[in-house]
């Protein structure tokens, strides 16, 4: 049996296996980057060992690193996790040459399956070779790995080269190998997936289907189980596919089949042949462990003839560090506190006080509800989302709620284009306009309605701003005998960590934290403190390029100095922040008059990059 085993993975995922290692009495070892060494992952292992470096191709994309450590910790088995090196083929052998036990499929399988492109052909489908105009439009596809890098939508020919070259750097950047193919772009479909377990017995379950259509940058936002909405003989269909691609490699352990269904037909997309981010809602409807069933697997044991039976509905949402307002950019910084209503499963690799870096993926945390029927299910996961205390860098936490309750979604309309139509609608900014007053309170509290600036004129209101959903918002209160007030509020209670107010007979809570001199989150909105003079030294020419979030200049355009004349849109400069490649355009058409960026340099949100002057 096995007795202790290494995750070759980070965050969440190192911690979800920890916690059903833990479950089981199997000792554990983590391994983490320099960027990674206080991060939960590591401290909640029983071992850990350093990958020096921080870079992903330095650190957990080095297999070598990765076997080292697990036999200098003693461990007897490796689970590969999802993402970087868990549908490497190498790796795998590497693990078993080395005398340890792989939790995973066998190398073969991965090798048939992990490229997208050799799978396809398994499959009996080809890839497109010489791509014409009436093909479009088309995708470009990294031939590894998944979650989205590597892809970009062509629907013009004119793209094509450069949307190859950018999925390549993405992809070799995430994956450590810089294969893409093209295929067909199915629009108006959804995505959905068949959940596989087979043991060494002959045994191959199908574990329910999965809805994963909300998806930003072919990564998945919302899924669900089962997949609402599908027929009979289509289900039949999906799991026919998914079995003959299972057996046809000779499959072990857990694996996703994923489809694009459009006018009631399945397109085989691939199969990962790993544990999914979504297994989760897998895990809720069937009442199983994925991971303690990977292990028994690994260990020889037959699964039941049949899986057990479904129950309800279970919905995921996965929280981002993210602004999906300003091209879903990811953000950075310290999570001072993250916490969900009871009921709800979070599976998350942070806890409050740990920092979000700019090197991995920007997931903080899944939040999955499970209920009898898919609308009380979408209704819980909402609900808590809405409640929860997310205290740190700005996330995706709204455009979760509001895509939850959208009628689109709860109706089971969706597709994969659900945000290309509706993010302008799901970002537009809707704060509590009593938040900047309840901030204002808060922070009065304690104060001596004698002392500070108003100490011989108590009556006087006090000003504060505050920026709030893109603008300044200032409030007025005064500070008087019988207390605090505020022109046609009633101020129920204040204190630093608590406001009520009574508004045209409605009394609200109001929640307060600060962190620093100038965040702080009332409820569920965020304000920044203003000065109360603002500094004239924090302005910048007209036409500034600035960096949207922390990250790396990966490559400036050939040929870009300064005194080029440049196009509105053309692109400048590229940025890699959390393994993804953010593209920096020129605002208008105009002249080149400062260039700022170089390849290989680390910029700050903020980050002076370029100068682009209209004529």
């Amino acid at each position: 049996m096995i007795s202790t085993v290494l995750v070759a993975n980070r965050g969440e995922i190192a911690c979800r296996v920890f916690r059903t290692c833990r479950e089981s009495g199997i000792r554990t070892v983590a391994v983490h980057s320099d960027a990674d060494e206080n991060a939960l992952h590591a401290r909640v292992a029983d071992a850990a060992v350093r990958l020096p470096g921080a870079a992903s191709a330095d650190t957990y994309l080095r297999g070598d690193l990765i076997v080292k450590a697990a036999v200098a910790a003693g461990a007897d088995a490796v689970h590969p996790g999802y993402g970087f090196l868990s549908e490497n083929a190498d790796f795998a052998r590497a693990v078993t040459d080395a005398g340890l036990v792989w939790i995973g499929p066998p190398p073969e399988a991965i090798e048939a399956m992990a490229s997208k492109t050799r799978a396809k052909e398994l499959m009996g489908i080809a890839p497109l070779t010489d791509v014409t105009e009436t093909d479009l439009p088309v995708l470009v596809k990294a031939a590894a790995g998944g979650g989205g890098r590597g892809m970009r939508v062509v629907r013009r020919l004119a793209d094509l080269d450069a949307a190859l070259t950018a999925a390549r750097a993405e992809a070799a950047s995430a994956f450590g190998d810089g294969e893409v193919f093209v295929e067909p772009y199915v629009e108006g479909g959804r995505h959905v997936e068949v959940q596989v377990l087979a043991d060494t017995h002959g045994t191959v379950w199908t574990l329910g289907t999965r809805d994963c259509s909300l998806q930003r940058r072919h990564q998945k936002v919302i899924e669900e189980a089962p997949a609402p909405g599908l027929s009979a003989p289509l289900t039949e269909d999906l799991y026919g596919q998914a079995v003959r691609a299972a057996r046809a490699v000779g499959y072990v352990g857990a694996g996703t089949v994923e489809f694009l269904v459009a006018d009631g037909r399945a397109h085989f997309l691939e199969m990962n042949t790993r544990l999914q981010v979504e297994h989760p809602v897998t895990e809720a409807v069937f009442g199983v462990d994925l991971v303690a069933l990977q292990i028994r697997i690994a260990e020889g044991h037959a699964l039941d003839t049949d899986p057990p039976p479904a129950r309800g509905h279970a919905v995921e949402a996965r929280l981002y560090a993210e602004d999906p307002a300003n091209g879903w950019a990811p953000q950075a910084g310290r999570l001072h506190r993250l916490a969900v209503p009871d009921g709800i499963r979070l599976d998350t690799g942070y806890t409050d006080g740990d920092d979000i870096g700019v090197h991995y993926d920007p997931m903080i945390a899944k939040a999955v509800a499970h209920a009898p029927t898919r609308a009380e299910a979408v209704r819980r996961l909402a609900g808590a989302l809405e409640r929860a205390a997310v205290h740190g860098p700005v996330t995706n936490r709204d455009l979760l709620v509001r895509s939850l309750r959208h009628e689109e979604f709860t109706s089971a309309r969706m597709d994969t284009g659900f945000y290309d139509r509706h993010l302008a609608d799901l970002t537009s900014p809707a704060p509590d306009p009593l938040a900047p007053l309840a901030a204002a309170l808060a922070d009065a509290h304690g104060r001596s309605r004698f002392g500070g600036g108003w100490r011989n004129v108590p009556s006087q209101p006090q000003v504060k701003r505050y920026a709030m959903a893109g603008e300044e918002h200032e409030v007025r209160y005064r500070h008087t005998r019988t207390g605090l007030t505020a022109d046609g509020v009633r101020v129920v209670h204040a204190d630093a960590r608590l406001v009520v107010l009574e508004s045209d007979g409605v009394r609200r809570r109001y929640d307060v934290a600060r962190y620093g001199d100038d965040r702080i989150h009332v409820n569920t909105t965020t304000l920044t403190a203003l000065p109360r003079f603002p500094d004239p030294t924090a302005q910048h020419a007209p036409g500034s390029l600035l960096a949207p979030m922390p990250g790396t200049v990966v490559r400036v355009a050939e040929g870009l100095t300064e005194g080029t004349t440049v196009q509105a849109g053309q692109p400048l400069l590229w940025l890699e922040a959390m393994k993804m490649e953010h593209r920096i355009t020129a605002p208008a058409t105009g002249t080149l008059t400062e260039l700022k960026a170089v390849p290989g340099q680390q910029v700050t949100v903020g980050s002076l990059l370029a100068v682009v002057q209209a004529p």
